[in-house]
């Protein structure tokens, strides 16, 4: 049996989509990376807005379309919050409400045997691979632990699910339920496997600030991280998204002093740099509260990739407002944003609000913000053009990601024995108008932890 695998949205999702691809294969069945190939399709889908949604539902009637006897199983955050408008769409055979990767195998063999027929059948001519007999159970025959990530070089380690905040136009908590971590021996033990596949392992989840608060020892994010730092050796962390006030001094100085280990870029969600706004979004920090972290971070860190989400047009957003915010990213030293009008979000708070900016009004905010944001991002490319970089070499190869998170073109293909993708490289950053490269031609060891070079990792200002 074949199956493609399809995912919308977050890296959450992404490493639950690479949890049911392991527990399938693990039962015997084979990833297609072509639809057409395959005897069933599992779409994992996202609700982050109505267009996430559609955008699934898009997919799924165009694969039946175009594969009429190709069986569909639904899951993931859309289909927990509308099981049932999935279960009607025609060619679906299963919907799981959520992420289980034993349920959705389950989903996957009753959807093949439902009624002692096969949907392929309706395909004439198609080619049929044999079907295996999955025999499912109730723990996970793919294990514990994700091993790897499917034709990637970067692998997600994903240490909590859920959120406790309750942002008004956040419709994913709804579907993810409240926070939950795993315990530091599963995550270090994830990550001890993921490490043999790649170079650099993602901290990944919906509210990793938010990790170890349900957990007894006093966890919390940064002490995990140090605790990976500390035993799994030879791999680059990366932190995913992170609140400005859970970013805490342990935290900071990691980042500061970890010589590259832990990669020199933090996603700080802003959305708003407005109190007024903030305040009916139902955000915790206020605007000087975030300035203040991001400015310690930008003068502990000077390589430092710093990024954002912005809503703009939010019920209620004045210029003032929004003036307030283009201010805040002028100040803030952002090397890239990531900037969105406001799309109401069904079961929301924030969609019952009214006084309503005009979605043009906020297209225009967005388009300025964006603008500014390019421009920040060349300058500070720019100020990268001559100086060292570690990068781990993505795809086809011709393409690597800097520590501070610069994806850059690659030239040369590295020495002899340095395990090419699954090995950090360095190289001189070269180029010009915000547009670099790295030549891996004349690359030297892979990434070492000893004092010099991880004192070279994480300045990233020291001429090659």
């Amino acid at each position: 049996m074949r199956v493609h695998f399809r995912t919308f949205g977050c890296k959450a999702n992404q490493y639950d989509t690479e949890r049911m691809r392991q527990e399938l294969e693990a039962l015997g069945a084979r990833s297609s990376d072509v639809p057409g190939e395959a005897d069933l399709c599992v779409v994992n889908t996202c609700t982050v807005t109505n267009q996430a949604d559609a955008d699934a539902r898009r997919f799924i009637r165009r694969l039946r379309r175009e594969h009429p006897g190709l069986g569909v199983v639904v899951a993931g955050c859309s289909s927990a919050l509308r099981p049932e408008a999935y279960r009607e769409m025609d060619g679906v055979v299963g919907v799981v409400e959520g992420h289980d990767p034993v349920a959705v195998a389950r989903a996957v063999g009753a959807g093949l045997t439902r009624s002692g027929t096969d949907p392929r059948e309706e395909s004439p001519g198609r080619t049929v691979t044999p079907l295996v007999q999955l025999d499912v159970g109730g723990s996970p025959a793919g294990g514990a632990f994700l091993e790897r990530r499917a034709g990637a070089a970067r692998g997600w380690l994903k240490i909590q699910d859920g959120c406790d905040r309750k942002c008004s136009f956040c419709a994913t908590r709804l579907a993810r339920g409240e926070s939950r971590s795993r315990q530091p021996e599963a995550v270090v033990a994830e990550a001890l496997l993921l490490s043999a596949s790649h170079p650099e392992l993602v901290i990944t989840g919906i509210h990793i600030g938010h990790y170890g608060r349900d957990l007894e020892g006093g966890s919390t994010l940064s002490r995990l991280v140090a605790r990976l730092l500390e035993t799994v050796p030879g791999v680059r962390f990366r932190l995913g998204s992170v609140e400005a006030t859970e970013v805490d001094d342990l935290l900071l100085d990691l980042l500061a002093t970890s010589g590259g280990s832990l990669a020199p870029h933090l996603h700080m969600p802003l959305q708003s740099g407005s109190d007024a706004v903030l305040g009916r979004m139902r955000r915790w920090h206020t605007r000087e509260t975030y300035r203040r972290r991001a400015m310690e971070l930008a003068e502990r860190v000077p390589v430092l990739g710093l990024g954002a989400d912005i809503i703009t047009g939010f019920p209620g957003e004045t210029e003032d407002d929004h003036r307030l915010t283009r201010s805040m990213v002028e100040e803030v030293p952002y090397t890239y944003l990531h900037v969105f009008p406001f799309s109401p979000r069904d079961g929301t708070a924030a969609a019952e609000l009214g006084d309503r900016v005009p979605q043009r009004v906020a297209g225009e905010r967005s388009r300025e913000l964006r603008e500014l944001a390019m421009e920040k991002g060349r300058a500070y490319r720019e100020r990268r053009r001559g100086q060292r970089a570690w990068v781990v070499v993505e795809g086809g190869g011709g393409s690597a990601l800097t520590e501070d998170y610069l994806r850059v073109e690659v030239r040369g293909t590295g020495p002899e024995g340095t395990g090419g993708r699954r090995s950090l490289l360095p190289g001189r950053l070269e180029g010009s108008g915000g547009h670099l490269h790295i030549d891996l031609s004349h690359s030297f060891e892979p990434i070492s932890r000893s004092p010099q070079d991880a004192a070279l990792a994480g300045s990233g200002a020291q001429r090659a």
